[in-house]
């Protein structure tokens, strides 16, 4: 059970924050190098912390801040915020599985935010804030839900994991400004206060999954 004592102690994290269509699919990609990758969507509040979280890991290529889950087309980042149209504020990212394995990223997913708030992280509230998984094959499915269900008999967190698991709809990627934004944004307020001592907390645990 170690990973899940890892998630005990990594869980120190608070999130929050307040188009183009990226085309999915439950296929292998290749990039230009020739490499195999495959492709992995998250949510777990405000996606510039989900992003500064994962472009930390050795194996993630790239990470790309945007909107799925939802019931309109080329959703805009107010429409979103609005919380009526379903999407939720994710990051879909394309990973190495020669280096990193899905099961890892799930280990990171979970041990970045609480999955035990409903529609909530932190201060945000509302359905784009949800906890959310969106597998992209039938094997993603049957970790992500056998993940979910240790968590929640060896009960890690204190409280029933409510992260939803569902399949990947299309994901639209968000607005130029929110991309990479930690790493080009590192001395706003919201970067310094939130989500700097959460890249400081992660990088202590998973030092040495790190790029």
């Amino acid at each position: 059970m170690q990973r899940f004592t890892l998630l005990i102690i990594a869980f120190l994290f608070v999130t929050g924050c307040k188009s183009n269509t990226i085309k999915t699919d439950n296929q292998m990609d290749v990039t230009t190098n020739g490499i195999k990758t495959d492709t992995a969507t998250f949510a777990a509040g405000c996606f510039w912390c989900v992003e500064a979280v994962f472009q930390e890991l050795k194996g993630v290529l790239s990470v790309t801040s945007g909107y799925t889950g939802g019931k309109i087309k080329n959703p805009s980042y107010r429409e979103v915020c609005s919380g009526l149209t379903g999407h939720a504020e994710a990051c879909q990212i394309i990973y190495d599985p020669a280096v990193i394995s899905y099961d890892e990223l799930l280990e990171a997913f979970w041990a970045s935010h609480d999955p035990t708030t409903l529609n909530r992280q932190g201060a945000d509230q509302g359905t784009q804030y949800r906890s959310a998984i969106f597998y992209h094959n039938e094997q993603q499915k049957q970790l992500a839900e056998a993940y979910k269900t240790k968590l929640n008999e060896e009960d890690a967190f204190g409280k029933p994991v409510v992260t939803e698991i569902s399949p990947a709809a299309i994901f639209y990627k968000a607005e130029d400004y929110h991309q990479n934004y930690f790493s080009e944004n590192g001395d706003a307020p919201y970067c310094s206060y939130v989500i700097a001592p959460k890249l400081e907390k992660f990088r202590k645990v998973f030092k040495d999954k790190l790029k």
